[in-house]
């Protein structure tokens, strides 16, 4: 993969969970970092969530949960990109995130896990790293 290539970040969320406002803001801000940002709103499925990752060639998806909804589709998520074979994505969550679920949602496959106030330096360095292994 081309090392010059901007990090692509498919931006979303799931279900019934229409509170987008982080999800417009971070959104932005890793546009502002140099990321190209792909933002597929609100209401999506798993499905339809793992197409667009297909269809856009994207280095990571980036899931914005408020609700626990993240409980359902976050499996299902992970199960289809296995079933696809794209252990090449990286899938990060941000949002409402209890705390004590984010070691389990790491075991699970979550490789990043960004709760409310994470700054955002953080955040763009936490992606940068995570694609810099994937790519090599």
């Amino acid at each position: 993969m081309d090392e010059e290539r901007k990090i692509r970040v498919l931006m979303t969320k799931v279900g019934l969970d229409g509170h987008d406002r982080g999800l417009k803001v971070v959104s932005v801000l890793l546009r502002n970092e140099g990321f190209e940002v792909i933002n597929l709103g609100c209401y999506q499925t798993a499905e339809t969530i793992v197409s667009a990752a297909v269809q856009e060639d994207v280095d990571v998806i980036g899931l914005s949960v408020l609700g626990d909804e993240y409980r359902i589709y976050v499996p299902k998520i992970i199960d289809l990109l296995n079933k696809q074979s794209l252990n090449n994505v990286a899938f990060v969550l941000g949002g409402v995130i209890p705390p004590e679920e984010i070691p389990e949602l790491k075991k699970k496959g979550v490789e990043g896990v960004f709760p409310s106030g994470t700054l955002l330096s953080s955040i763009s360095h936490d992606i940068r790293e995570l694609v810099r292994k994937k790519r090599s």
